[in-house]
C-alpha cells in the first residue's frame, strides 16, 4: 500500500497493472516476492522486507467445530486458504472449523484451540519440519455445560454485513456460530448512515424461518436493528415479517416518530425487542441523569429507553455490550429499582464483515445471554424465556442465582419481616468476586484470588422490609478469554413484592423523571423535526411515561 504525498499524475505500476495516483493517493494491491513495483519511475525493492523460509503444512483436528489460532513468534497469523484473516480484541488471529489444512512456514508456531465461553483453551508449541504435513489433534476442555442444565446462550446483536473490509457470507456466520458453540445467533439487518438497509433481502427471504445451518441446539435467525442515533438503537429477534420502517433520522429524515412506534410495530410482528449498546459515557450509581443525556446528542445512547421501559414496550436491555458494561449496569439498576421489569441480555455488535476492528471483529458470542428454556430450543421458546426474565448475561463465567430455591424472573410475594435465603454461585477461571445485590445495594459477597478454578459461592439471609429486587453479579480478573475491557456477569432479578407492592425506590423513580425532563430538552434543541406536531408526539410519549413514574411515587 502506498500512502505518501506525490505530485499530481504520478504513475504507479505493479507487475502489468498501472494506476495514476494523485496527492496522498492510495492503492491496496497484493504482491508476490518477485513482483515488479515502480513508483514515479523508481523501482521499489521488496528484498529487505522478505524472509524466505521452507514451507510446511498443519492439519488441525479437534473432533468438533472450534476457533483456531496459529501464530508465529512475531505475532503473525496463518490461515487456511480462502478464509477471512480475522483478529480478535487482543490482536490474536483466528478462524473457525475442524479438520483444516493450513500452509505455514517451518518456524516456531503456537497453535491454540478454543470453543466459546463454555470451554477453555488448549495450546501447542511446534516448529514444523520443512516439507511435511503435521497432524495436530487438540480439543478444548469443557468448563461448564449450559444445555445440560436447560440453559442456552445467545448473542442478540450480530451483523453479517455492516461496512467493514470483507463481504460477510452466510457460510462465515455458520462457521462462527458452530465454532463458538453459540446456541442462538441473531443476525440483524440495519442501515449504516443512509437509507440502505444491509441484508434486508436476506431478512425478507428468511423471515420466520431458521437459517439453513441451524440444528437442534443451534438456531440462527434474521432480525432487525431499528436505529435512531439521538434516541437509541433497538434489536428485534425473530419477527414474523420485515417492518415498514427500519430507522429514523438518517439522510435528511426526521427524528420521528418516537422509537416507541418502532417498538410497537416490531412487537406486533412477534419480535423480542430490547435496546442495544446503550451507554458509553461513564455512569456510576451516584451519577445524575444530566451527565448521561446531554453531552453528545447523536452518540447512539439509549435515551428513549427510560420512557419505553415505563410503558412496557421493551423486553430487555443489552447490559453486556461493546459499549460500557459498568455504565449500562448502573442504569439497569436504576430502571429495575424504579419498577421496570426488564430482562438482562447481551448483544456484542460483532460484525462478520470486519476482520480487524477491536470489538467488531471479535467472534459472535464473546458476550452472551443465557436463558432457561422450557422444552426444546426454538426461536419461540428462547424468546419466551427472555420475556419471562429467566436470564443471565456474561462475558464468560457461569452464574447461578436462587432465592428460596427460585431463579431469575420469579416473583416472591412476601410480608413485612419475612426472610429469604439467597445463593449465588459462579464458575470460570476469570471469576474474581460474586456479589448479591438488592435495591439497597450490595448485601453479600465472596472473593477469589487470580488463578483459582473452583466454583465460588456466596449465601445470604435477607430480611424483607420493603419491596425489592435481588440480582447476582460476577466481577472478573483480567483474562485472555475476556474479549473486551471489562469481564462481568449479571442475572436478571428475582423480584420480591411486599404486601402486593412492587419495588419502586423513590430515589430511582425521581432519577428517571429527571431523565425524561432532560430528554425533552435534548429533543427540543437537537432533534431534526418537520414541525411542532412531530415534537408534540415526542412530548406526548414522555408525558405518558411521566404519569407512570409519578404513580409509583404514591
Amino acid at each position: 500500500m502506498f500512502d505518501q504525498p506525490m505530485l499530481p499524475g504520478h504513475l504507479v505500476s505493479v507487475d502489468d497493472t498501472e494506476r495514476l495516483l494523485g496527492p496522498r493517493g492510495a492503492w491496496l494491491v497484493e504482491v508476490e516476492h518477485d513482483s515488479t513495483i515502480v513508483v514515479a519511475g523508481a523501482r521499489v525493492r521488496l528484498d529487505p522486507l522478505l524472509r524466505l523460509t521452507h514451507a510446511s503444512r498443519l492439519r488441525l483436528v479437534a473432533g468438533m467445530p472450534c476457533r483456531w489460532s496459529v501464530r508465529g513468534a512475531d505475532g503473525s497469523g496463518w490461515f487456511p486458504a480462502d478464509v477471512p484473516n480475522r483478529y480478535d480484541y487482543h490482536g490474536r488471529p483466528y478462524f473457525h472449523g475442524d479438520d483444516l489444512l493450513v500452509e505455514v512456514p517451518a518456524l516456531p508456531l503456537t497453535i491454540t484451540v478454543a470453543r466459546g465461553m463454555e470451554y477453555g483453551e488448549a495450546s501447542l508449541d511446534l516448529t514444523p519440519d520443512p516439507g511435511l504435513e503435521h497432524l495436530i489433534r487438540l480439543t478444548p476442555e469443557r468448563i461448564y455445560d449450559a444445555p445440560a442444565r436447560g440453559w442456552y446462550g445467545a448473542d442478540m446483536h450480530v451483523h453479517l454485513n455492516w461496512a467493514g473490509d470483507h463481504v460477510g457470507m452466510p457460510a462465515d456466520a455458520a462457521a462462527a456460530q458452530h465454532g463458538e458453540d453459540l446456541h442462538v445467533l441473531n443476525l440483524l439487518a440495519g442501515n449504516v448512515s443512509g437509507r440502505r438497509v444491509y441484508d434486508r433481502e436476506a431478512l425478507e427471504y428468511w423471515t420466520c424461518e431458521d437459517l439453513p445451518w441451524s440444528d437442534a441446539t443451534h438456531i440462527a435467525r434474521m432480525g432487525v436493528e431499528y436505529r435512531n442515533d439521538l434516541l437509541g438503537h433497538i434489536y428485534a429477534f425473530a419477527p414474523r415479517a420485515a417492518p415498514r420502517r427500519f430507522h429514523t433520522g438518517f439522510d435528511g429524515d426526521s427524528d420521528w416518530p418516537p422509537n416507541a412506534d418502532g417498538l410497537r410495530e416490531l412487537r406486533g410482528l412477534g419480535a423480542l425487542v430490547g435496546y442495544s449498546h446503550p451507554f458509553r459515557t461513564p455512569i456510576a450509581d451516584g451519577t445524575p441523569p444530566k451527565g448521561v443525556v446531554s453531552p453528545v446528542p447523536r452518540n447512539c445512547a439509549a435515551r428513549e429507553l427510560v420512557a419505553d421501559a415505563a410503558l412496557g414496550l421493551v423486553d430487555s436491555l443489552d447490559v453486556l455490550t461493546h459499549a460500557s458494561i459498568p455504565s449500562t449496569a448502573a442504569v439497569y439498576r436504576r430502571l429495575i429499582g424504579a419498577g421496570n421489569r426488564l430482562a438482562v441480555t447481551a448483544g456484542t455488535d460483532a460484525m462478520i464483515s470486519f476482520t480487524r476492528s477491536h470489538n467488531q471483529s471479535n467472534p459472535p458470542g464473546w458476550a452472551r445471554v443465557y436463558a432457561q428454556v422450557d422444552g426444546e430450543l426454538t426461536a419461540r421458546s428462547f424468546a419466551a424465556a427472555v420475556r419471562a426474565g429467566r436470564t443471565f448475561a456474561t462475558t464468560g463465567p457461569w452464574l447461578e442465582l436462587t432465592v428460596d430455591g427460585h431463579g431469575p424472573g420469579h416473583v416472591i410475594r412476601a410480608r413485612a419481616g419475612d426472610r429469604v435465603t439467597v445463593t449465588a454461585a459462579a464458575i470460570g477461571p476469570e471469576v474474581a468476586a460474586v456479589r448479591i445485590r438488592t435495591a439497597d445495594g450490595v448485601r453479600a459477597g465472596a472473593e477469589r484470588l487470580p488463578g483459582g478454578d473452583e466454583p465460588l459461592t456466596v449465601t445470604a439471609d435477607i430480611r424483607v422490609d420493603a419491596p425489592t429486587y435481588i440480582v447476582a453479579e460476577v466481577l472478573c480478573h483480567p483474562h485472555p478469554r475476556t474479549l473486551t475491557t471489562t469481564g462481568y456477569a449479571l442475572t436478571s432479578p428475582v423480584y420480591v413484592d411486599l404486601d402486593g407492592r412492587q419495588v419502586a425506590r423513590r430515589e430511582d423513580v425521581l432519577w428517571c423523571l429527571e431523565w425524561l425532563d432532560l430528554l425533552e430538552d435534548l429533543i427540543k434543541q437537537h432533534a431534526r423535526l418537520a414541525g411542532p406536531l412531530q415534537f408534540g408526539d415526542h412530548v406526548s410519549l414522555l408525558e405518558q411515561a411521566r404519569a407512570v413514574y409519578r404513580a409509583r411515587l404514591c
